[in-house]
């Protein structure tokens, strides 16, 4: 699991370095959070969180999220997913 936390965390930061708005899936219940495909910027970068920032509602929200939410898929990244995707099929050399 360290090994997929490590690639997520790489990714997370990538994406914020180079590309920070993003489409994110949440399902959390605590606090309740739905969101669907919705267009979100990566805001901050931390050892053990990130926090996201969205306007869905006309009103800006900041949300903080734990990275061990991308492996128990209760958050997905659209982005990420193809990043890591990406750097999966890269030969090495």
């Amino acid at each position: 699991m360290s090994n997929d936390l490590n690639v997520i965390k790489n990714g997370i930061k990538k994406l914020y370095l180079t590309h920070p708005d993003v489409h994110i899936n949440v399902s959390i219940t605590s606090p309740k959070v739905q969101l669907h495909n919705q267009p979100v910027k990566i805001t901050d970068v931390y050892p053990s969180i990130f926090r996201i920032e969205e306007n869905s509602s006309g009103v800006i929200k900041h949300y903080t999220i734990q990275y061990v939410d991308l492996i128990t898929k209760n958050v997905e990244i659209m982005e990420l997913n193809k990043l890591i995707s990406e750097q999966q099929n890269q030969p090495y050399g």
